[in-house]
C-alpha cells in the first residue's frame, strides 16, 4: 500500500514538473508581449511585468498592419487546403492497402515507410530545382503539393491501420446490396475512420502552419508569406530584435492551433484509444 503511495507521488511529481516546463515558456510570451520593447533588456530581468507598466502597444501594432491580416489568411488557406486534400488521398491509399491484394502491395506500403525516415531538409535542393520547372517560385498554392507530400506518407501509415480494425463484414454486406468499392469507401470506412482521420489530420495541420524553411525558400513576397515568415521577419529589425512584436504575432499564431484542438479534441482522443487497440 504504501509503495502504491510513493508511486503516485511520484507520477504527480513528474507530472508536475512536465507542466511547469511546457507551461513557462507560453507564460513567458505572453508576459513579453505585455512589456514595451525594451523592458526586455533591462537588468535584473522579470518573469511578469508591474500591473502598471502591462501595455497593449505591441498587439495594437500588430492590428494596426494589413500585411499581417493577409498573411494570416495566407497560413489559413495553404494549411486548409493541405490537411483537406492529404486526409482524402491518405484516407483513399489507406483503405486501398488494407483491404485489397495486388502486385506490388508490399513493395509499396514498404516504400511509403521508407519515406518517412528521409529528413525532409535533406529534399530541399531537389525540390527547389523541382518547384522552379514547375513554375511554382513565389506561388503561395504551390506550397500545397509539397506539404501533401511530406505528410501524405504518415497519414496513410496511420490510417491503414484505422481500416484495418474496421470489420470487413461491413464491407461484404454493402457489396451484397449492390454498393460499389467507392460505396463501401464513402459510407463505412470514412465515418468509421473518422477518429484516425482527425488525429493525423491535427498533426498534418501544425506541419503546415508552423512549416518555415520551405516557405522562406520559395516566396519572397511579402504578401504571399505566411505567418512564421512574417515572424522572422522581426529579428534583426533596427539592430534589434522587436521581441514584443515577435511574441504578440506568436500569441495570435496560436489561436488557431487551439481551436483546433478545442474543436477537434473528442475525435483525438478517440483516435489514439482506437489506435491503440487491434482487432
Amino acid at each position: 500500500m504504501k509503495k502504491n503511495i510513493k508511486t503516485q507521488i511520484l507520477c504527480h511529481i513528474l507530472l508536475i514538473a512536465g507542466l511547469i516546463v511546457v507551461v513557462l515558456p507560453m507564460l513567458y510570451m505572453i508576459s513579453t508581449s505585455l512589456k514595451p520593447n525594451g523592458a526586455l533588456y533591462e537588468f535584473p530581468p522579470r518573469f511578469f511585468p508591474d500591473l502598471d507598466e502591462i501595455t497593449l502597444e505591441n498587439y495594437q501594432y500588430i492590428l494596426s498592419q494589413k500585411k499581417f491580416y493577409i498573411n494570416f489568411l495566407n497560413s489559413i488557406f495553404v494549411s486548409v487546403s493541405s490537411v483537406l486534400l492529404t486526409a482524402l488521398i491518405a484516407s483513399a491509399m489507406g483503405f486501398v492497402i488494407a483491404r485489397f491484394n495486388f502486385p506490388g502491395k508490399k513493395f509499396l506500403f514498404a516504400f511509403i515507410v521508407l519515406t518517412m525516415i528521409v529528413p525532409g531538409m535533406t529534399l530541399i535542393v531537389p525540390q527547389y530545382e523541382l518547384a522552379v520547372k514547375l513554375n511554382a517560385i513565389n506561388s503561395l498554392a504551390a506550397l500545397i503539393p509539397f506539404y501533401v507530400a511530406w505528410t501524405i506518407a504518415y497519414s496513410t501509415f496511420m490510417i491503414k491501420g484505422f481500416v484495418e480494425n474496421i470489420p470487413k463484414e461491413l464491407d461484404e454486406a454493402i457489396y451484397m446490396d449492390g454498393g460499389s468499392v467507392f460505396t463501401v469507401f464513402r459510407h463505412a470506412i470514412l465515418p468509421l475512420a473518422k477518429p484516425g482521420i482527425a488525429s493525423v489530420s491535427i498533426f498534418n495541420f501544425l506541419t503546415a502552419w508552423e512549416e518555415f524553411p520551405w516557405a522562406n525558400t520559395v516566396i519572397n513576397d511579402d504578401l504571399k508569406r505566411t505567418l512564421p515568415i512574417a515572424i522572422s521577419g522581426f529579428f534583426g529589425q533596427h539592430q534589434f530584435t522587436q521581441w514584443g512584436y515577435v511574441f504578440a504575432l506568436s500569441v495570435f499564431s496560436l489561436v488557431p492551433i487551439l481551436l483546433v484542438f478545442i474543436f477537434c479534441q473528442k475525435f483525438f482522443v478517440a483516435g489514439l484509444a482506437s489506435g491503440s487497440v487491434k482487432g
